[in-house]
């Protein structure tokens, strides 16, 4: 956004966390947004891109067709199209998460962050290679959902014709493969976890930390897979060796 003028127009596709740090940003930039989001998406997180400013377009059945429309849209009107993962500033932003982990007292063993478009990953993957080469990143994806996480564990696009999984904001059928081939070298391993795993991670979070997580947040917190105390030289474990 520092790089526009008020009056500028963007537009982009969320399926909803990306587009409240777009349509926040712009607000306070004067630059006009506009975001397309499927029929089904959370519609309290589409009333507040509409309380920010942000002109909201609802199109298709999940996020995948709703990018697909901003991409069309984008080559009839004027403005500039910005694509979560694809384009750099999007990763450079999720970047200064992983400089944060960074000042933590200890250096970190393994890194689990939730896999979605990948610019999350990515950003923090890069900061953390950079300074800490032996710290594990692991990519936490949904099962039902596991475009991204199939096409990095074969080394090739795998597209899904249908996603479904509670963790709605990272529920991605079509991998951008910038990101992919991004994540090539910092990436050390993949887990995928179920709905009911996700469930239980939100659960967790709520009893020990004392805060309601939407299911994207709660994605890595349980894998289901953890061995029990004493058993940490259990071949099993990790379970992306």
């Amino acid at each position: 956004m520092a790089k526009h003028s008020p009056g500028d127009r963007i537009l982009c596709a969320s399926a909803g966390n990306f587009g409240l740090a777009m349509a926040y940003s712009a607000h306070h930039r004067g630059v006009r947004v506009t975001l397309y989001a499927a029929r089904n998406a959370n519609p309290l997180k589409l009333e507040r891109m509409r309380d920010w400013g942000a002109e909201v377009r609802l199109f298709g059945e999940d996020f995948d067709a709703a990018r697909a429309e901003s991409r069309r849209a984008a080559r009839e009107e004027s403005g500039r199209l910005v694509v979560d993962s694809l384009d750099l500033e999007t990763v450079e932003g999720a970047g200064t998460i992983g400089l944060e982990l960074l000042r933590l007292r200890e250096p970190l063993d393994v890194l689990l962050v939730a896999l979605g478009n990948g610019a999350l990953l990515n950003g923090v993957a890069c900061a953390m290679k950079s300074h800490s080469s032996a710290t594990k990143i692991i990519a936490v994806g949904a099962e039902g959902a596991s475009a991204m996480v199939d096409s990095w564990r074969t080394g090739r696009i795998v597209e899904r014709s249908r996603v479904s999984t509670i963790a709605d904001g990272i529920a991605v059928r079509s991998p951008i493969p910038e990101a992919l081939d991004d994540m090539r070298g910092m990436v050390d391993g993949a887990i995928l976890v179920s709905d009911a795993q996700i469930i239980r991670g939100m659960q967790l979070l709520h009893r020990h930390v004392g805060i309601v997580p939407e299911p994207i947040t709660a994605l890595a917190s349980h894998t289901g897979s953890a061995p029990r105390a004493g058993k940490c030289r259990d071949r099993r474990w990790p379970p992306w060796r």
